[in-house]
């Protein structure tokens, strides 16, 4: 593997780190239901622009699911929660696609 490789693979791993580490925070205080609402706009907008690039992660939707499933049942800490795991994927995917756009350029070929 490349150095140019395996450094993009560690900087990607350490901002899918720190996204997700983000998300997973509890929030201050019981969440409303319009605090869902702009965290699953949020994460909603977030995986629009993976599609975009065509990198739209499973995960993003199964944590999207879950946050609407955690919003219908009233839970919404936990809906809240889900929804800010679902934008950090979704940021994740973004990152990925733009990273590795060029990157197959710096791979070595064997």
């Amino acid at each position: 593997m490349s150095m140019i490789h395996s450094k993009a693979s560690i900087s990607m791993l350490a901002l899918m780190a720190a996204l997700l580490g983000a998300g997973a925070s509890p929030a201050l205080g019981a969440a409303s239901e319009d605090d869902f609402k702009a965290a699953y706009a949020a994460a909603v907008d977030a995986n629009k622009q993976a599609a975009q690039l065509r990198d739209q992660w499973t995960v993003t939707a199964t944590a999207l699911a879950g946050a609407k499933k955690a919003a219908d049942a009233g839970d919404f800490d936990k809906a809240v929660a889900e929804s800010k795991e679902a934008e950090a994927l979704a940021k994740a995917s973004v990152f990925q696609a733009t990273s590795e756009k060029d990157a197959w350029k710096a791979m070595e070929i064997h």
